[in-house]
């Protein structure tokens, strides 16, 4: 394997599928198959995902609700979709652990970074909920800093495009693709990644991340095994 541990970032909007809204069990369902494939490699795996099919906290703002009210809103929402995952992966035989950084303990542990790697160490899935805890952070955020706590080798951004283009490619048939890109180069060129303080997070940690189309069945365990998909961030 090119990545021993490995640090998932998925969208919630991805869960919905060809749902307006909520979650899909056929979306659940492909994830959980692939997560379970390179899980079976040795691949450790960590898990984020966002709560945007549910609700987002700037939307809420946008309507007039208090920011900080919307944004804890948010981080329930990504419980929410942890839980599903969760549960996903059970049904497919994945061992796993739901960490929050928000306590309920009736449902998930609280996030402890020793705990977390360890059952890594251990091969069970760690999904980690409620981004980080704190309003005004996006669950990109979360992703990072939870990928540095973990150590992990990678964070891999699972969206619905192959890569990341010089512009939006299902806006404009003419975008081309980047195989690999600096961190400096989408500075430059303002290409939207991640929000920047995951991204600054990510570059002055030296993470690489890399952007893939995680709705193709079998993109990650390919990723995991060094082929050539997606986009690939990194200090060069």
């Amino acid at each position: 394997m090119k990545y021993k541990r490995i640090l998932l970032k998925l969208s919630g909007e991805a869960l919905m599928g060809d749902l307006q809204y909520g979650i899909d069990p056929n979306m659940l369902k492909q994830y959980a198959q692939q997560i379970r494939e390179v899980a079976e490699l040795g691949c450790e795996v960590a898990i984020v995902i966002g709560g945007g099919n549910i609700f987002r906290g700037v939307q809420g703002v946008a309507s007039g609700m208090d920011r900080v009210q919307g944004d804890y809103m948010g981080m329930l929402a990504t419980v929410i979709n942890s839980m599903a995952l969760q549960g996903a992966l059970e049904d497919a035989g994945v061992n796993t652990r739901l960490q929050t950084a928000i306590r309920m303990e009736q449902i998930a542990e609280p996030f402890i970074k020793r705990r977390a790697t360890r059952h890594l160490e251990k091969g069970r899935v760690v999904i980690f909920g409620a981004g980080t805890g704190n309003p005004y952070f996006t669950t990109d955020t979360a992703a990072v800093l939870r990928a540095i706590e973990t150590q992990a080798d990678v964070i891999l951004k699972g969206t619905r495009v192959d890569g990341i283009y010089t512009a939006d490619p299902e806006k404009d048939p003419t975008a081309e693709k980047f195989e690999t890109i600096s961190y400096q180069e989408v500075y430059d060129k303002n290409l939207k990644v991640m929000d920047m303080t995951a991204f600054t997070l990510s570059e002055e940690n030296n993470l690489p991340i890399i952007v893939f189309d995680m709705n193709t069945d079998g993109n990650l365990k390919k990723l995991i095994l060094g082929d050539n998909v997606g986009t690939l961030v990194t200090n060069k």
